[in-house]
């Protein structure tokens, strides 16, 4: 049970976020301990500082000299008593303008660290004040957890990846092997049925009887035919689109209401690189789901049109629409809103135009209870 609970997404998921959890808290406390270590080395360098500078002239000045050269990573501005700058230290001052860039600076380090205090004069209000900012390695730690989390994001996001792409790869290979053993299972009985049409040829049996069994072993080949390519590299022919379109509308208005009414609007030579029998399946699977969301009658509009090295059609229909929740599920295998049905007609569509005819197919437009576009683009 848990491991249906705990998939591996969501194992990787905890992990990162135990990690970048972890991080953040154990870089905070880093980063609080070198403050405070960064605080003390800086009031010990004030102190060499205030020692160098009181020190009477036969005073050994080795230990003060050592401790004020020994911070060269922390960035420190020194003012007097009005807060008007005197020095800098570990600071990269620019050519351009260098005193307001100090000023800048010292106002971040108001911002960031309180001052450390350097009593000179007799008088304390003109003593100088020491304004520090953060060292490079602190910075790096404060740093270090969102640059762990960009990179823990993007391994997520490679695995994530990388599985979304193997399980792709798989459900394509499932598809092709389900669809080749399909069609190598319809090979035997077509080729009885081929055998039984020309026996009733022979028999002279009424010839309204086998040219109607002869239509449908035609249209179990095709159907055959269709399925043994897919998976396979098609090979692609520079075919007249109006004619291949007007053929399927022919054999689909045979078996729609006489309530729907078809037309096709076309260009003069709309010529395209196809594989006609897997074209033909998507334009029949597009003018069935027409069919289907018509309630008996209707329009269905079909417009072929030629552009620069492009071939679009377009199928509208006046049915029921898609909704809006529903129109980026259509295309995944498995989504129907029928009763029947497997939900895979689209899907198909989908991946012969765009995968095997390197082309696109889209919803131009729906609107629900007015109708459905899709549109086909192709290379010519």
């Amino acid at each position: 049970m848990l491991r249906q609970l705990f998939d591996l997404r969501t194992a990787l998921a905890l992990i990162a976020i135990a990690i970048v959890t972890g991080t953040i808290f154990y870089s905070g406390y880093l980063s609080k301990e070198i403050a405070l270590k960064e605080r003390d080395n800086i009031s010990q360098w004030v102190e060499a500082n205030k020692f160098i500078a009181s020190a009477p002239a036969d005073a050994d000045l080795t230990l003060a000299s050592k401790i004020q050269q020994k911070n060269d990573d922390i960035p420190v501005i020194w003012t007097d008593g009005k807060d008007s700058i005197i020095d800098s230290k570990n600071i990269l001052l620019p050519k351009e303008a260098p005193k307001e860039f100090l000023k800048n600076k010292l106002q971040d380090f108001k911002t960031a660290h309180d001052p450390i205090t350097l009593v000179l004069r007799e008088n304390p209000y003109e003593a100088d004040k020491y304004y520090y900012g953060d060292s490079k390695l602190l910075k790096q730690i404060r740093y270090f957890p969102i640059v762990q989390l960009l990179i823990v994001a993007l391994f997520i996001f490679i695995t994530f990846y990388s599985m979304s792409v193997r399980n792709t790869s798989t459900q394509n290979r499932v598809w092709a092997g389900m669809a080749k053993e399909t069609a190598h299972q319809l090979g035997t009985p077509i080729s009885s049925l081929q055998g039984w049409v020309e026996m009733l040829k022979e028999q002279q049996i009424k010839p309204e009887v086998w040219q109607e069994m002869e239509k449908d072993v035609e249209r179990l080949k095709l159907i055959s035919d269709r399925f043994g390519k897919i998976g396979s590299i098609p090979k692609l022919e520079e075919e007249n689109l109006t004619i291949q379109v007007e053929n399927i509308v022919d054999y689909i208005k045979r078996m729609a209401p006489d309530k729907v009414k078809f037309i096709i609007e076309s260009d003069e030579n709309v010529v395209a690189k196809i594989s006609p029998p897997l074209f033909d399946w998507v334009i029949e699977n597009l003018l069935k789901n027409a069919l289907d969301a018509m309630s008996g009658s209707g329009l269905i509009k079909i417009l072929i049109i030629q552009q620069p090295e492009q071939a679009v059609i377009e199928i509208s229909d006046s049915g029921k629409g898609i909704s809006n929740q529903n129109i980026k599920k259509v295309f995944k295998p498995g989504f129907t809103t029928k009763k029947r049905g497997w939900g895979l007609g689209l899907s198909l569509c989908k991946r012969i135009i765009e995968q095997y005819h390197g082309g696109l197919l889209t919803i131009k437009n729906t609107e629900l209870n007015k109708g459905t576009t899709f549109r086909i683009i192709l290379n010519t």
